[in-house]
């Protein structure tokens, strides 16, 4: 069975609809290497393995995802780093090339790559009390692994920009307000709501369907050709810098003064 070797995602099938859930409930899902890894694997094996016809993702507990994991990044090694960004590229290529339609179910926090994958998903739901938001800057690291590409997409340059250069979290009403999710509900009606669109694609016609995705992620792939590689790298090159290194020795340990006290986590 393929999903045997991941250890960190759990799926479950609902009928012809596959509920995907980041499993580190522990620590709200936050991206540690072996998740990342899991990650890198998860849209392609769907493809190639699964003969779901929708999926809805979401988070195991409280939180979609709460990012990057501050403690894996702070002993990350160089060849880590290196291998993170081959897979934080092929993640975003093969969840815009996976032909079923994903359904974004925002279960909590969604910080960081949990908002790019939140986003980059065909159709999104968010409970009430959810908050998204991409908090790189905060890390100090570019918003590199896909929000660039997404974000102006949804709410426009100028918004995108506010957004991304001061990591501001943004409640689900006002997730709503500004376009950036398709809906809010109740808490405990998330994941029903998810599955309810998810079985309403998987009943309709397929091939029609997928075309259609085809066709719209087209557009959103040719964004990313212009960008994401540009992103990537200067992410890359920010992992080096003396900022981000205090960055997160600062989350870390809460003693330095710097950055100011204005700084808020980048994953909490």
């Amino acid at each position: 069975m393929w999903q045997s070797k991941y250890q960190l995602i759990e799926f479950e099938a609902h009928g012809p609809v596959l509920v995907v859930r980041f499993a580190r409930s522990d620590a709200l899902n936050a991206i540690n290497a072996r998740m990342h890894t899991e990650m890198s694997w998860l849209f392609r094996d769907i493809a190639e393995h699964s003969d779901c016809r929708a999926v809805v993702l979401t988070g195991k507990g409280k939180a979609f995802s709460a990012g990057g994991d501050i403690d894996w990044f702070s002993r990350i090694l160089p060849e880590e780093i290196d291998r993170l960004f081959v897979e934080a590229r092929r993640l975003i290529i093969d969840m815009l090339e996976l032909p079923q339609p994903i359904i974004s179910a925002i279960n909590g926090p969604a910080i960081g790559l949990g908002a790019t994958l939140a986003l980059f998903s065909d159709i999104s739901y968010m409970g009430q009390s959810a908050v998204i938001a991409d908090t790189h800057v905060l890390a100090g690291i570019a918003a590199g692994d896909g929000g660039a590409a997404i974000w102006p997409w949804l709410v426009g340059m100028h918004r995108a920009k506010e957004f991304l250069l001061t990591g501001r979290k943004i409640t689900a009403p006002d997730a709503e307000r500004l376009g950036l999710v398709n809906h809010v509900v109740a808490d405990d009606a998330l994941l029903e709501s998810a599955l309810e669109m998810a079985q309403e694609l998987a009943d309709g016609a397929q091939a029609a369907i997928r075309a259609t995705k085809a066709s719209l992620n087209k557009i959103l792939r040719d964004t990313v050709n212009l960008n994401l590689d540009t992103s990537l790298a200067l992410e890359r090159a920010c992992f080096d810098s003396a900022e981000h290194k205090d960055r997160i020795d600062f989350f870390l340990n809460k003693r330095h003064a710097r950055p100011s006290s204005h700084t808020r986590s980048p994953n909490a």
